[in-house]
């Protein structure tokens, strides 16, 4: 089954730079999950079972690179970013030597990560998928719905709330494990930001009279029904 919305492990012991990034590329559509040292980075890297890390070379406990091995060797098909201030062309060979897909050195720009990221993923998953669930289909590369023929705009969460919902048509999605899928394993928002962005879905995929398709399961959680054209 793929994987829709990109879910990325951001490992930096700088907080502060986490949590930037984070935000960052949580309004960009990715999914994700932070660690600030290699304890809580392997855990994160076990749970949340991520497609991309971006990893920090200088760590307090072990070497970003040493993490950078581990995870390669765990998970081929990960993508692996590995940012540093070190700017030589020597440090850069050996983060490729380590299983790094590609190098940023700091500082960057917000919408350069965004972009380095999308380019090790596109090698990592060259073939955008379009998944489909009854009359409704969802293009992973355009980020588009549609149903019926009829094309649906998506904002980045709804299309990342969308994709787990199609992926698993049919299935009960427990309220919890699905806010953590789509708004990252560190999510401490609102409780009720969950409910919010069905009612978006649902106004969006019914707003030409179409049957409902996302069922609230009472004392569970949600299930995208297939309904066929």
């Amino acid at each position: 089954m793929a994987i829709a919305a990109p879910r990325v492990l951001i490992v930096d012991d700088d907080e502060g730079v986490t949590s930037v990034m984070r935000h960052a590329l949580e309004r960009a559509g990715y999914a994700t999950a932070t660690a600030n040292d290699a304890g809580s980075a392997r855990a994160r890297f076990a749970d949340f079972r991520p497609d991309a890390a971006v990893l920090d070379i200088v760590m307090p406990d072990v070497d970003g690179l040493v993490l950078c091995s581990e995870f390669r060797r765990e998970r081929p098909d990960i993508a692996i970013l590995m940012v540093s201030a070190r700017d030589t062309a020597a440090d850069q060979v050996v983060a490729v030597d380590a299983g790094a897909d590609d190098y940023l050195v700091k500082p960057f720009g917000l919408q350069v990560l965004d972009v380095h990221l999308r380019a090790v993923l596109r090698r990592r998953r060259p073939t955008p998928e379009i998944l489909v669930a009854g009359d409704l289909a969802l293009d992973t590369s355009t980020r588009v719905a549609t149903r019926r023929g009829r094309a649906i705009e998506l904002t980045a969460t709804e299309f990342r709330l969308l994709a787990q919902l199609i992926q698993e048509a049919g299935r009960a999605i427990p309220k919890h494990e699905l806010t953590k899928r789509v708004w990252g394993y560190d999510f401490e928002g609102n409780d009720n930001i969950l409910e919010v962005y069905i009612g978006y879905l649902r106004s969006k995929l019914e707003a030409r009279g179409e049957p409902r398709i996302i069922e609230t399961l009472r004392g569970i959680g949600y299930s995208l029904r297939a309904v066929m054209a």
